[in-house]
């Protein structure tokens, strides 16, 4: 729709999502109309201001040509005067030599060096006027230069400015080291269009487009509004910034590119341009696992062979890797990635293995070890550091322990890649006596973030509510082993409040279980991202048993060798995971008080001052509510 309307685009999203290849089918949908050359003239009036000239599309090598031939036809013929001039001169001079000697007899009366002076004069008579700066200078003088052509029922153009400096995007004039005494080049020859005029009837394509610089962005959004920008010098110290054309068309269509921080460095009134007269589309980083987008899957592998010319044709257990590769790196069920320039990655690697082993296609044994071959540098970091770490390993995998929960995580170095590295992620919990008379604290160590802290903040909440206990007079300690380069996010919840109800109840925790999930204070377990991943890490680690969030249950597609290693459990509810993961005598006791305990009603004091200014009604409203959820 954008591309038939004519409308500017601004793709947003993550890295290798498509953005140059849908600008670039945009092409194939541009309204039918014909292009336009663009050719530079001379101005007899004032040559600093050459004349701009539009023609159709293929017209412009024409006429270029034709006012070539005809300047071609006069420099011959004023070789063919200055030859025959130089002529006359050698021969009056040879007459006067040797006139005494031919006419009269008298050789003693002749100069015959004479000659050979003036056949050095005609020499440096034809070098100065054939070989001259002035010829050179009159025989481009009158001859147009081209500036944008096009062959005939070409189809639109797509020029790709990302990167593109001022010159090469609005258009540069070359610098002239002779600029006087007849040495100068005619200052319409030394005229280049820019991206934008290229892109004249066709799209103009800038990936990441906050690296422009601000004046580019201006000037741009100038070429936008006006569809004409004239070329001029950017350089000021360059002889070129004397000579501005006439406005030259530049009639396009802008896609620009970029991830979420680009919209941070793009100036304000070309966003706005772009907003007011065309789109802003943040793409899908997925999409929906149908019949029809795996066949549109099995066509960008065979895209990306013919488009590779080095590596053979896919079988068909190769493909079905792929797209099972594909739903893994989406993380959720139900989906296929779309970071296609990772998954192309991932078939040259596979194409090039099969290469290796010389056979002529490539099967699902290539693709599976291309996977091991073909990760991110970030990732081959973070798998090395792992695996430093199994030598060292700070949990256990059998046996149990009071307050020691195997929790889940994953390391990503880089965001914009879709494959995660899991981590098994020990905490440590343990109850102490309030070192405060007037109440007790959560004391989280282990390089923390923001959402962390704030999800360990929930344990006392959830202590009060299923335990019913009062943990003022409790400082809690919870430890997180081993997170060196820090630890983000609240997919650790269940693993916290785990460790600590068992440190408070002296319940052991099963060491041969691993858990993943978000907790709310109503007790929900929350679903996480990752989960792929922290099973794979669980199931590499010897670990048998995982706890994830039910509605990730479907997002797992853990590889084959590890189905009969590990068993996965789904939980709801917080009273299902403490089922799961402790053992003992106690547990029957604490589970029957997990089920019987209702939310308890809060009646200390008020701290917050705008909790005092709560009206009536609203606290009528309050109990009603309570009541309800009691009943």
């Amino acid at each position: 729709k954008a591309a038939e309307q004519k409308r500017h685009v601004m793709l947003i999203g993550d890295p290798g999502t498509g953005k140059s290849m849908v600008a670039r089918a945009m092409t194939a949908f541009l309204p039918k109309e014909e292009l336009e050359d663009i050719i530079a003239y001379p101005n007899a009036d004032d040559s600093n201001t050459p004349h701009i000239r539009v023609v159709p599309g293929g017209k412009a090598n024409e006429i270029v040509k034709a006012q070539r031939q005809e300047a071609k036809k006069k420099k011959e013929q004023q070789s063919s005067f200055i030859w025959s001039f130089a002529l006359m001169i050698l021969i009056v001079v040879s007459i006067v030599a040797l006139g005494p000697g031919l006419f009269e007899g008298n050789w003693e009366a002749t100069h015959p060096e004479w000659i050979f002076f003036g056949l050095i004069f005609v020499v440096f008579l034809i070098l100065i006027f054939s070989r001259g700066a002035l010829m050179q200078r009159n025989s481009l003088h009158g001859v147009p230069k081209i500036l944008v052509a096009h062959e005939k029922k070409e189809s639109p153009p797509f020029i790709d400015a990302t990167a593109a400096h001022s010159g090469a995007l609005l258009g540069d004039v070359r610098h002239d080291p002779f600029q006087s005494a007849g040495l100068e080049t005619p200052p319409h020859q030394l005229v280049e269009a820019g991206a934008i005029h290229r892109a004249h009837k066709g799209v103009l394509y800038i990936d990441e487009i906050n690296t422009l610089s601000l004046p580019s962005q201006q000037h741009l959004l100038t070429a936008i509004q006006e569809k004409k920008f004239q070329i001029t010098g950017q350089s000021e110290r360059s002889f070129g910034a004397m000579v501005k054309t006439e406005p030259v068309p530049c009639d396009f269509i802008l896609v620009s590119a970029g991830n979420l921080d680009a919209l941070k460095g793009m100036h304000p009134a070309l966003r706005s341009r772009i907003r007011g007269y065309g789109y802003e589309i943040y793409l899908n980083s997925s999409m929906d696992d149908t019949d029809d987008n795996r066949k549109k899957l099995i066509r960008f592998v065979a895209q990306e062979v013919k488009k590779d010319e080095k590596i053979p044709h896919f079988d068909r257990d190769a493909v079905g890797e792929i797209i099972h590769e594909a739903q893994r790196r989406a993380g959720r069920k139900g989906k296929l990635s779309l970071r296609l320039r990772e998954l192309g990655g991932l078939i040259r690697s596979a194409g090039d293995l099969a290469v290796d082993k010389k056979d002529k296609v490539v099967n699902v044994e290539h693709v599976i070890e291309a996977k091991k071959i073909a990760k991110s540098l970030e990732q081959q970091v973070v798998d090395r550091t792992i695996e430093q770490r199994q030598h060292y390993r700070s949990f256990k995998i059998t046996g149990d322990e009071i307050g020691v929960v195997n929790g889940l995580a994953v390391h990503s170095a880089d965001p914009s890649m879709s494959e995660f590295s899991g981590l098994v992620l020990p905490i440590v919990a343990e109850v102490t006596p309030a070192g405060s008379e007037s109440e007790g604290k959560v004391i989280a160590t282990g390089k923390l973030g923001e959402i962390a802290k704030e999800s360990v903040l929930n344990v006392s909440a959830i202590i009060k509510k299923f335990i019913g206990r009062d943990i003022t007079e409790h400082d809690i300690h919870i430890q997180f082993i081993g997170t060196y380069e820090g630890l983000e996010g609240d997919s650790a919840s269940i693993s916290v409040i785990t460790a600590v109800i068992s440190a408070m109840e002296g319940i052991p925790v099963r060491q041969d279980t691993a858990m993943t999930g978000s907790l709310s204070i109503r007790g929900t377990v929350l679903p996480i991202g990752g989960a792929t991943a922290k099973v794979e890490a669980a199931a590499n680690a010897g670990i048998r048993r995982i706890l994830i969030p039910k509605a990730n249950l479907m997002d797992v597609l853990i590889e084959d060798k590890y189905k009969a290693k590990v068993e996965v459990i789904p939980v709801e509810t917080l009273p299902e995971v403490i089922d799961n993961a402790l053992v003992g005598t106690g547990k029957e006791n604490l589970l029957k008080k997990l089920k019987a305990m209702k939310p308890l009603r809060v009646t200390g004091k008020i701290e917050l001052e705008s909790e005092k200014k709560i009206t009536t009604a609203h606290t009528k409203s309050f109990d009603d509510e309570t009541k309800q959820l009691d009943k």
